[in-house]
């Protein structure tokens, strides 16, 4: 066990892409965590996943050995987050385990959204900030002006900010000296009772729930019998460890150290992110604080390909959201796709990863809805009701008045590209609240609808300012507005996964759109289809796929023009009949990329 004092806990915080993971990658080197034929980029993220798209998902933890220049002997417990706005409940969990926190800004992009949002985030938690100036080797590197920039923008002080390059090690021996000096030592009395708040978990196949913990007070030891204080199950450890990046078993965990142990849970819901693990002799009377649960914004309906594997997805679903706190599942029922479950999801690139590592990890088929929001209806009878899902929308005539949730955004763009993303903006339905200049660049405050923002918001952000803007939002409460149910209808049949809840004024433009990229991505048939957008009983909109045609009269050489007439119209009568009961399959990747309209 090693003494509180000479421990210290940190995050590292970031916006996207200012070099998070190659600073911890170069702490792992620097201080011998790993060799340098063990060491690959992004050490510590771990899923394939996270590799390929160059992003962080899953915060990481890493325990660090550092002796200082004053032969004193340090134990550095790192905390690797994710940058991009979709995580940022990853990002708010691991500042709960830690006293202090690196900011990272790139020092040639300087303070964008995410950077401003982190930093609060630290702020709020209590944090000691070292502001940290990355790839200060960049010839586009301006220190000085980046230094301003964190002092005018989020007001940390940054006259013995440390300036490192991650990629070349530069600086790295006196970040680590000024982390001893100034982060705080954790505080934690060992002969009280035991506290340890249970931050992470994952299902292992081999050895069950793997849970992460921060222990507050007291000890956490091999053959303990320990319980989870908000579930009330009691287990034995089997195992106590810390990740130096590999795991390795220690004999006990004492206040102030991350590590994680292995205690035989079989059953998935024993374990809750935030509870308090506590010794079951001598429990403990109160729990820690824990975290303030994630509420989700956006919500699809995930359904298997094959319905035998409804199961299979129940208990996959399971282990993910064991793995990710942020994530919420209920089971539901469609007409056209049977059983299945109500997803709720932080943003669109959370349900995007959420759906790919279903797919990859538990090797599933599954069939996605689109995208909605939650929607509040005040009916005629004096009850509220939440609409998670468009196709459940009840009669209009029953509906008072609808609410849509909004959130504040702060886009931070370079000063040529501000008339674009304030035109953007504007076609979104937004409400300018502040516009301020940072440097040489813009910081626009924005009210937004978020049915607005879910679809491809961040992607049009990105193009009409050619990828130099930032963008992050938070929720700013329920407005009613006008809005319908936009109902698809193929083959005059209505398409429940399709249907979207749209501002009326907005509502004949988007099913018009809907209804050309529907005809674009719905394959053709031998016979005629409609594509068309309603509102309750009313076509505001309509394309037709022409069929595919079939020549029947290859084999008449000549002959009577009876004959051909003949041929002709048994066919249109087939055409007809095979209207009227043919089905139309409509593939996976139409639902969203129907709705993904305005990046073409």
């Amino acid at each position: 066990m090693t003494e509180p004092a000479a421990i210290r806990n940190f995050s590292i915080v970031a916006h996207i892409d200012h070099g998070k993971s190659t600073l911890a990658d170069r702490l792992l080197l620097r201080c011998g965590a790993v060799t340098e034929r063990e060491f690959q980029d992004q050490m510590l993220d771990s899923m394939d996943i996270e590799r390929e798209r160059g992003i962080t998902i899953k915060a990481q933890t890493v325990r660090l050995d550092y002796t200082a220049r004053d032969g004193k002997a340090y134990v550095l417990n790192l905390m690797d987050t994710p940058g991009h706005v979709d995580f940022a409940y990853e990002v708010s969990r691991s500042l709960a385990a830690c006293e202090g926190s690196l900011l990272v800004v790139d020092a040639s992009q300087g303070v964008e959204a995410q950077t401003l949002a982190n930093a609060y985030q630290a702020i709020d938690a209590g944090h000691e900030i070292i502001p940290v100036l990355n790839k200060i080797d960049l010839p586009s590197a301006e220190p000085e002006r980046v230094c301003r920039e964190i002092e005018d923008v989020i007001g940390i002080d940054t006259s013995d900010a440390a300036r490192v390059s991650a990629k070349t090690g530069q600086g790295i021996d006196e970040l680590l000296e000024a982390m001893v000096a100034r982060l705080p030592a954790p505080k934690g009395d060992r002969d009280a009772t035991l506290k340890a708040m249970l931050i992470d978990s994952w299902y292992d196949p081999y050895l069950g729930v793997v849970t992460l913990v921060r222990v507050k007070d007291g000890m956490l030891r091999k053959g303990q019998r320990i319980r989870m204080m908000a579930t009330g199950a009691v287990y034995d450890i089997d195992t106590v460890g810390v990740f130096t990046p590999k795991p390795r078993d220690v004999a006990e965990l004492g206040p102030g150290e991350v590590g994680f142990i292995i205690a035989g849970i079989k059953t998935i819901a024993d374990c809750k992110v935030g509870d308090t693990i506590t010794d079951d002799r001598k429990p403990a009377t109160e729990p820690l604080a824990g975290f303030k649960p994630s509420v989700p914004v956006v919500f699809c309906g995930l359904f298997p390909a094959d319905a035998a594997e409804f199961e299979q997805l129940r208990e996959s679903l399971s282990k993910l959201r064991l793995n990710d706190a942020s994530f919420h599942f209920e089971p539901e029922t469609s007409a056209a796709l049977g059983f299945g479950f109500r997803c709720g999801f932080l943003g669109l690139l959370h349900l995007e990863i959420v759906q790919e590592r279903l797919e990859r990890e538990f090797d599933l088929d599954l069939v996605t809805t689109a995208p909605s929001v939650v929607y509040r209806l005040t009916m005629t009878d004096g009850s509220s009701r939440a609409l998670h899902n468009p196709a459940d929308y009840p009669d209009p005539m029953k509906i008072t008045s609808m609410d849509e949730p909004w959130i504040k955004a702060t886009i931070i763009a370079p000063d040529e590209h501000l008339g674009s993303v304030l035109t953007l903006c504007q076609e979104r339905r937004g409400v300018q609240l502040d516009l301020t200049y940072a440097g040489s660049r813009a910081m626009a405050v924005y009210k937004l609808p978020l049915n607005e923002v879910v679809f491809d918001f961040y992607d049009r952000l990105k193009s009409v300012t050619r990828g130099y803007a930032s963008f992050d939002y938070e929720m700013a409460g329920y407005e009613e507005g006008e809005l319908v149910k936009l109902a698809i209808l193929v083959n005059s049949e209505p398409v429940d996964a399709l249907s979207i809840i749209v501002h009326r004024a907005q509502a004949e433009t988007r099913g018009r759109a809907l209804c050309e990229r529907l005809k674009e991505l719905i394959p053709r048939q031998l016979f005629k289809i409609a594509v068309q957008a309603a509102i309750g009983g009313r076509i505001i909109a309509r394309e037709t796929i022409s069929p595919m045609r079939k020549d029947v009269l290859a084999k008449c050489y000549g002959g009577d023009i009876s004959r051909k007439k003949k041929l002709l119209e048994k066919q249109k009568k087939g055409k007809k009949r095979m209207r009227q009961f043919g089905e139309v399959e409509i593939p996976q990747s139409a639902f969203i990329a129907a709705l993904k309209m305005d990046s073409r």
